[in-house]
């Protein structure tokens, strides 16, 4: 393990990553005899809804459930209602952050105004309070204004974070465009809608020296196009969820729980992705949490809106699924949780929590603190418990016994 990550004794039967100070009051650790302290998640790719939609979710919901899931850091993505594309947008966002969140939340800035991809946003009244400049949710298809919006970037000395779609390409589609989709008849969404950007941006990056970020990749040509350009020297790092690390188009059900953007892909994908956080090519693990209402993902896999839940299930399933089953080592895993996340977007560890890692229980929707309840993984048994979310030296999260 890195620094951030080494475990040392902190009392009888607890080993942690970081040191709380000889002045910290650890009398909440009562009672725990066989505890393990890992380092506060930092997710870099969250929904947390507001302002605007926050019948899916808030920052104080949203914030609770991250909370319960270890995390101490997130990034809030800015698909909002209004998009933070200015100062004054993104000083409301900051104003709830303040009031409601439990944990840090960092707000990202957008792109281009709306996200519309038409005019740059004002990334420079932003800099100082945007984690980085995204325009997730959509790609940017304009070649001339990807380039543009990465020169600024650089020069405020700022993160482009990519949401990779083609819109030519995607064709109404709402899976993936593989053996599933024809067996069934659904439209499907083909890999090169995700790939062929990300090898635009690559070139842009390498031209413009910006500093860049795939989001969620799904596909096993958006991990050899990494891996290349990272070799040839290029200021790039990735990200995919727990989703398409543990589960792939074989998994598909009916059930709009199995929907989201990109879509689960096929198996030889998967297994590239696994391939891609072991050699280190694949950088972050983050959720992309997306909470909607039950009745927009009621609607089956062809009408259901995009998206899931998963703040509150990826420690207990990367663990159950990869750790436990020798695919990666626990290292590995806090690694694209905590040291990696944190070390790219520069945010200083800022809490622990502490884990019953032999507990074996039942994901079970109804005890989520998210407001979104949507999850291919309900029912899944797992191990792994949080007991103790720890940030800034408060209890922000405690297990109910």
């Amino acid at each position: 393990m890195t620094s951030v990550n080494e475990l040392f004794r902190l009392k009888a039967g607890l080993h942690a990553p970081a040191q709380p100070s000889a002045s910290d009051d650890l009398s909440f650790l009562d009672g725990i005899d066989n505890g393990t302290i890992l380092p506060g998640f930092c997710d870099v790719h969250v929904h947390f809804r507001e302002p605007g939609f926050s019948y899916k979710e808030t920052i104080r919901s949203g914030s609770r459930a991250a909370a319960s899931g270890a995390y101490t850091s997130v990034f809030n993505m800015p698909n909002l209602k209004r998009v933070p594309d200015s100062a004054e947008m993104l000083q409301k966002q900051l104003e709830i952050i303040m009031r409601d969140a439990s944990i840090e939340v960092v707000p990202y800035g957008s792109i281009t105004e709306g996200e519309k991809g038409e005019r740059l946003s004002d990334m420079a009244a932003m800099a100082g309070n945007a984690i980085a400049f995204s325009d997730d949710g959509r790609g940017v298809q304009s070649e001339d204004m990807m380039s543009a919006a990465m020169l600024e970037a650089k020069r405020l000395g700022k993160i482009i974070v990519a949401h990779c779609d083609d819109n030519r390409l995607l064709r109404g589609g709402y899976i993936h465009d593989g053996e599933y989709a024809r067996a069934h008849g659904h439209r499907g969404i083909c890999s090169r809608s995700e790939w062929a950007q990300i090898e635009r941006d690559i070139r842009l990056a390498r031209e413009t020296g910006c500093a860049y970020h795939v989001c969620h990749i799904s596909t096993k040509e958006s991990v050899e196009l990494i891996r290349q350009a990272k070799a040839d020297g290029v200021n790039i790092t990735c990200e995919t969820a727990p989703h398409y690390l543990v589960l792939d188009e074989s998994d598909l059900k009916e059930d709009g729980a199995y929907k989201m953007n990109p879509p689960l892909r096929g198996r030889a994908d998967r297994l590239a992705l696994i391939e891609g956080i072991i050699d280190g090519t694949i950088d972050i693990i983050a959720t992309d949490h997306a909470p909607h209402s039950a009745e927009e993902k009621s609607r089956g896999l062809e009408k259901s809106a995009f998206g899931i839940v998963g703040l509150e299930t990826a420690f207990p399933i990367l663990y159950t699924k990869l750790v436990l089953n020798n695919v990666i080592k626990l290292d590995k895993l806090l690694f694209l949780l905590s040291d990696n996340p944190r070390k790219r977007f520069n945010i200083p560890l800022n809490g622990y929590s502490v884990w019953d890692l032999d507990r074996r229980y039942t994901i079970d929707e109804a005890r989520f603190l998210s407001k979104g309840r949507a999850t291919p993984f309900i029912g899944e048994r797992v191990f792994g418990q949080n007991l103790i979310t720890v940030c800034n030296g408060k209890v922000v999260y405690k297990a109910e016994k």
